[in-house]
């Protein structure tokens, strides 16, 4: 009881004595470090939004405003049905006179605070407390009035139908593709009077209203100082609406549905735990941590689901169905995140793929997949990547000969003309014959059906996706024991070989009649977004978009130093242009975050700052993924450097934060950079854990000295995922300059396709 005694009064000196106040020693929990408004102001494209959700449910909201600068609010937001910009439904409270009332009231507002699991606002010149609080399919509004007039409570939609069935409002919103949204909501104090809006007016008499901007009215009369609303929605009909809200909302205690989502949240963050860095530096993890559990969403409802694929309501069969994921961003780093932490999940987001294909009019895999069925956005097929990688890396529960049919149709009979879901035509006979998607000339006119005026050829990007693509569909051709298949796709695998001018080093478009396309600009050559021959980044960028075979790129560039100094060269290019108004300009929003040539701020760049690892130099990887976090990545309204598209550029984030990255999906292993952290611990399956411990890990102590895996010397920049499948422990001792000799040696070089995994 002495010691006890005396450790207790040492503790209470060293408090008095540093000063410390109850908030100094308060301990965080993950949830606590987000913050939702990073990146809410764009640089020049898209910016971040602060979502409201649970991890990948199905209900999701933010504000409705455009950017974070935006004045008004446009009503309360009830669902969002996908990853961005598309409303459904609308709730406006307001008091005062029922008369000449917009379909959606636009706030003055203030004091707006937002966690991944709460809202709160107040509508300033309404004199209106506005509370919040979601569930995976519902979700409950609390609202305060200062004013003792009549309340009213205004529900619209923007196409479709709502009425009052006596205890709730029902109805939904027409979507695209003939997906329909339905709603049920009730209110704690049920309303004194109820009608539609027409022309601005309300009629008492209608219980019902269909069309653009439909809209129910519900009138509480001048003692109502607390409203609440809570509701359901679904993708079914109104009766699953209900019972979604009454599963999961049984009452209306805010503050448990708060605590519910809190406690859901630190669930899903916990999953990694991070120690040392600054508190910003926990700040930017943990909320890159949370953009990538927005999506895709499940959409499972009792064990059924609506398929806008076949526009039919299926049985789930005990796995949830998954939707709303544009691969072409998120297959780089956020699919190979969830395999290591949401192993379960992945698989079963593999399997919604699957029976997305089976449910297409053709058996092919996805692109765009969303609530309203396939977009078929940017250019090649890359789910293919994300089924190899989480079968090379041990998940099963999927069928994998179903998922190669599937990739195999995307990649071969599906067109490769971006942005189209159409058969395969002229261009396509063209690849297969010459191995590579033909150009046209500048001023040429476009003579092929199928390809956009905006989005165009994008001639060089298809090249090399596809032979990405190739060589994902070997391997699992490989994994079936279907040899031909095999062999046919590895060869194809290396098309990009063909678009290599051995001149510049570059990856050069050609036309049809094999001529290289001249003059060219790497920089500006393709009009907006670089779209006639790349895909919103230029040639400098996709220079580098060969995942499969660096170690091939090495060689084609002509070894270890022609390589390195190509690399330099990307950072320090000039812009051009003669000024980066005239770069933006010329080429387009879609390239920011620059340094040099290099764009932070697109998806085709995030692999490439690893690229040293291929050519002895790690040291550089080491600099420049720390350089770039703390240039671009910053917990700030722009701390974004571009358009972050649901996670897909967050997991460069939390990767390179916690030092090392999947540059190839499909091969089984992981680049080593330069954690930010002293300590990192990733739950895995079964109980086990990924520990990375980097010693006198500081911002100025950047390189890595020395390493250990599992208690062993290692000298290699990469490490396999059956390294530390099982749980494992990286050592990092970490310096303030270089140890150019680690990691450098010519058998360190990290697996690609010719080196063999």
């Amino acid at each position: 009881m002495k010691t006890i005694k005396l450790i207790i009064l040492s503790i209470f000196i060293v408090i008095s004595i540093k000063g410390y106040s109850s908030e100094d020693v308060e301990v965080k929990s993950p949830v606590d470090y987000v913050n939702p408004y990073i990146g809410n102001i764009s640089h020049l494209l898209v910016p971040t939004f602060p979502t409201i959700h649970l991890p990948n449910s199905m209900l999701r909201v933010y504000p409705r405003r455009g950017e974070y600068t935006g004045s008004l609010l446009e009503g309360l937001p009830v669902v969002l049905t996908s990853h961005r910009g598309s409303f459904a439904f609308n709730i406006s409270p307001f008091q005062g006179k029922a008369e000449n009332i917009e379909p959606v009231y636009r706030y003055s507002y203030d004091q707006e605070e937002i966690t991944p699991y709460s809202y709160s606002v107040f509508l300033d010149e309404q004199q209106i407390d506005v509370r919040f609080a979601p569930s995976h399919q519902s979700a409950l509004y609390e609202m305060k009035f200062q004013n003792d007039s009549d309340t009213y409570l205004l529900i619209n939609t923007r196409n479709g139908e709502l009425k009052w069935n006596g205890n709730a409002v029902t109805g939904y919103q027409e979507l695209r593709n003939n997906t329909k949204v339905f709603i049920w909501l009730e209110t704690e104090t049920k309303p004194v009077k109820n009608g539609v809006l027409n022309e601005g007016a309300a009629n008492w008499e209608q219980t019902g209203t269909t069309g653009r901007d439909a809209a129910m009215l519900l009138g509480f009369g001048n003692k109502t100082p607390v409203l609440r609303v809570r509701y359901g929605i679904s993708f079914i009909d109104e009766a699953q609406a209900k019972r979604n809200l009454e599963r999961e909302i049984k009452n209306y205690d805010l503050a448990g549905l708060q605590n519910e989502g809190r406690r859901l949240w630190n669930e899903a963050l916990g999953k990694i735990a991070v120690e040392g860095g600054s508190e910003n530096d926990k700040t930017v993890f943990y909320t890159s941590l949370y953009r990538i559990y927005e999506r895709p969403v499940c959409i499972s409802e009792d064990g059924r689901y609506y398929s806008a694929f076949d526009g039919k309501v299926h049985e789930d069969l005990g796995v949830p169905f998954y939707t709303d994921d544009w691969i072409w961003d998120t297959y780089r780093a956020a699919h190979p995140l969830r395999v290591l932490v949401e192993p379960e999940m992945e698989v079963n987001i593999l399997n919604s793929y699957i029976r997305t294909a089976e449910q297409s009019d053709h058996f092919w895999m996805p692109t765009f997949p969303g609530v309203t069925g396939d977009g078929h956005a940017m250019n090649c097929n890359h789910g293919v990547a994300s089924v190899i990688d989480a079968y090379k890396k041990g998940l099963r529960g999927f069928d994998l000969e179903k998922a190669y049919k599937a990739s195999k149709g995307a990649i071969t009979e599906k067109t490769l003309i971006p942005w189209s879901g159409k058969p395969a035509g002229e261009l396509d006979q063209f690849y297969r014959d010459h191995g590579y998607f033909p150009s046209l000339h500048e001023g040429e006119k476009e003579t092929v059906d199928g390809v956009g005026g905006f989005e165009k050829r994008q001639a060089v990007a298809v090249t090399l996706g596809t032979s990405y693509d190739d060589w994902c569909l070997s391997q699992i051709a490989d994994a079936l024991e279907k040899e031909d298949d095999y062999q046919y796709f590895l060869k194809r695998s290396y098309n990009y070989r063909n678009l290599f001018h051995p001149e510049t080093h570059f990856f050069h478009p050609k036309d049809g009649k094999g001529n290289f396309i001249q003059p060219f600009d790497y920089r500006f050559s393709g009009g907006i977004g670089g779209r006639d021959y790349y895909d919103e980044n230029n040639g400098w960028n996709y220079r580098w978009d060969v995942q499969h075979n660096i170690g091939d790129l090495v060689k084609l560039m002509g070894g270890n130093q022609a390589f390195v100094s190509n690399l330099d060269d990307l950072f320090t290019e000039p812009l051009g242009g003669g000024s980066k108004v005239g770069f933006y300009m010329r080429f387009g929003g879609d390239q920011s975050g620059n340094v040099g040539q290099f764009g932070m701020g697109n998806e085709p760049s995030f692999h490439i700052p690893y690229l040293y690892n291929y050519a002895g130099q790690p040291w550089k990887t080491q600099k420049w993924t720390r350089a770039l976090l703390r240039m671009w990545f910053r917990n700030d309204l722009m701390g974004i450097p571009g358009d972050e598209d649901g996670g897909g550029m967050s997991a460069f984030v939390a990767f390179s934060m916690m030092g090392f990255y999947p540059v190839t999906p499909g091969m089984p292993s992981y680049n080593i950079g330069s954690p930010v952290f002293k300590e990192t611990v990733i739950k895995l399956n079964e109980g086990k854990e990924f520990r990375i411990i980097a010693r006198n890990c500081s911002e100025k102590n950047k390189y890595i000295q020395s390493a250990k895996l599992n208690g062993t010397e290692w000298n290699k920049p990469w490490f396999s995922h059956d390294d530390i499948k099982n749980g494992a422990v990286l050592e990092l001792e970490m310096g303030g300059k270089a140890n150019r000799l680690w990691g450098a040696a010519a058998d360190a070089v990290p697996p690609s396709a010719e080196s063999g995994q």
